[in-house]
């Protein structure tokens, strides 16, 4: 794996998920009080977009049926059996990168 370049850091403002779409893949981005961190942003449940959903606290609430994953573990918050991956984040100099399978 290798870090990417997926967002700057104004991109993402605290409380804010992002939707970071490479190639066919789908990541969540988002701002948990100057942590940035990322998920898959694909819900299990239903392919639904988790990138496009909304950040409470640490979980980032998928916006179709508002299953909820924790942002830095990618563990549903009612269902400790069921994940999406959590990714490695770096930030540079404002820029935010992932550290994802495909690049």
């Amino acid at each position: 794996m290798a870090f990417w370049r997926a967002a700057t850091v104004n991109e993402v403002p605290p409380g804010a998920v992002i939707e970071v779409i490479r190639g066919n893949d789908l990541y969540a981005v988002c701002n948990v009080a100057g942590e940035i961190r990322a998920i898959s942003g694909v819900c299990p449940h239903a392919r639904g977009p988790l990138g496009q959903g909304t950040l409470h606290g640490d979980v980032i609430l998928c916006p179709w049926h508002m299953w909820g994953f924790d942002s830095k573990s990618g563990e549903c918050d009612f269902n400790p059996k069921l994940h999406v991956p959590a990714f490695p984040v770096k930030v540079e100099d404002g820029v935010v990168y992932l550290d994802t399978p495909d690049a």
